[in-house]
């Protein structure tokens, strides 16, 4: 399987080019700043060109990861995960400039200065496979934004809501790829548990799960937290918890008990009159038992799908679980990666294009992982690498690998896993069997090695042919 991601539309060929660029730069070197993911000074010219040009706008390069999205997904079944992020850059306030593309955000300590972001990522909904994003939403608030009591929040309709980014952003994903996949389920986090989304968004391609936020009252005048109190339990599994030195949790093995239930939900008081007064939906619990602590497990997941046994309501569980995976694009975005909060842009706008095409970026470090979590996937290595990339690759791996058949490269060439296994031995990792295997940190790490190494080699190749 080879999933292209690259721009594939823009108003000139030119620019198209430009920016394939910049995303190789971004991939091989996995830093922020423009200077220093650029080769030469023509081309950190080029860069910083590309992103002021009114050229190349916010929406145009959505509509290009959208279409990479698509050539992936394209008769798939699939999952699609929301969730939101603020992009805060307060520490450049005297620096930024303060125009139409920059505002408050939710910081509290340092007065947040920024704007937010919310993508659908979608995924496949068999092998967790990325395919990219279906839609992605960024804003920013007003530099004066009133809080919600000034704003009388809970009298304003649903489209003006700041909660309405669900919605809106599942229409777009509808919008985008409903008519090339089989199906897909959209999954958000306790936000997205919006009454007018449930009555509005499902169809025969569409489903919906989401994490239920509050306790509702049932068409039968029962709650919605309680209903499944006293019934039997109709499946158990194990998870393990691990060790947290920030909450002092302990790591610990979970035992979770699972329930699962129709149930009527009313129409909240403040939704939309237009709506329907009840919705049919189904309510999977997963509740750890034998266990009093604070940090207990229990997930309430309310969702469209026909959950009738209890390996549909664990495959609920399973994908509602993969939300984790939006948090590590997040991740790769913000500290623990590019660190995009620490750009040295001037302007907001330029800050948000960038970020963008970051996150496409993201979908090739999960790529690499995901190809060697899963041994049995066939992922090519082109998806990630250029073939002079390859070869360098190669050159390594024979410095790499041990004396023993424990510490060889167990895969052939091309095949992504192959140089994975390289990328994460450079990002640290031992390459025992036993040893777990490398996250997006370490492969981030590796392709930060990678890059001076590659810079090496093309030296080298450049000397030795003269």
């Amino acid at each position: 399987m080879n999933i292209s991601r690259e721009f594939q539309k823009l108003s000139d060929k030119r620019l198209i080019d430009r920016g394939n660029k910049m995303y190789q730069d971004l991939f091989r070197k996995s830093i922020h700043s423009v200077r220093q993911f650029s080769s030469t000074s023509s081309d950190a010219k080029g860069a910083y060109r590309f992103l002021q040009n009114e050229n190349v706008s916010e929406e145009d390069i959505v509509k290009n990861l959208q279409m990479n999205c698509i050539s992936g997904c394209r008769g798939k079944f699939v999952v699609c995960i929301q969730d939101t992020s603020e992009i805060n850059l307060s520490s450049h306030r005297q620096r930024i400039k303060h125009d139409q593309f920059i505002g408050t955000t939710n910081a509290k300590s340092d007065k947040g200065l920024g704007f937010l972001i919310h993508p659908s990522l979608v995924l496949d909904a068999e092998t967790g496979i990325p395919y990219g994003y279906s839609a992605v939403k960024i804003w920013n608030r007003s530099l004066e934004f009133k809080n919600k009591f000034e704003r009388q929040y809970h009298k304003l309709p649903i489209e003006e809501k700041d909660s309405y980014k669900w919605i809106e952003v599942s229409k777009q994903t509808q919008q985008t790829i409903e008519d090339v996949v089989k199906g897909m389920i959209i999954i958000q986090d306790r936000e997205g548990d919006i009454y007018e989304q449930f009555s509005t968004i499902p169809n025969e391609k569409t489903d919906l799960l989401i994490r239920a936020r509050t306790n509702r009252t049932l068409n039968d005048n029962t709650k919605l937290f309680s209903c499944l109190e006293g019934s039997a339990s109709q499946g158990e599994y194990e998870i393990l918890v691990s060790s947290c030195a920030k909450t002092k949790r302990k790591k610990r093995v979970a035992k979770l008990e699972v329930r699962y239930k129709e149930v009527e939900i009313k129409r909240t008081r403040g939704a939309n009159t237009n709506t329907p007064k009840t919705t049919k939906l189904h309510l999977v619990e997963a509740k750890e038992v034998g266990y009093a602590g604070k940090d207990k497990i229990c997930w309430r997941i309310l969702t469209t799908l026909p959950v009738d046994s209890i390996t549909m309501a664990m495959n609920c569980i399973e994908w509602y679980s993969w939300r984790w995976t939006i948090e590590e694009v997040f991740k790769i975005l913000k500290k623990e990666g590019f660190n995009i909060e620490a750009s040295e842009l001037e302007s907001a706008k330029s800050v948000r294009k960038l970020c963008l095409m970051i996150m496409e970026v993201a979908i090739k470090l999960f790529l690499m992982r995901i190809a060697y979590d899963q041994p049995e996937l066939d992922i090519e290595a082109d998806a990630c690498f250029s073939v002079e990339e390859q070869e360098c690759l190669e050159y390594q791996i024979e410095k790499l690998e041990g004396k023993t058949e424990k510490l060889k490269n167990p895969y052939k060439e091309k095949d992504l896993k192959r140089y994975v296994w390289c990328i994460a031995r450079m990002g640290g990792w031992k390459g025992y069997a036993k040893e777990r295997k490398p996250g997006i940190t370490t492969l981030w790490l590796g392709l930060k090695s990678f890059k001076s190494l590659t810079e090496g080699w093309n030296l080298h190749k450049d000397v030795s042919t003269r």
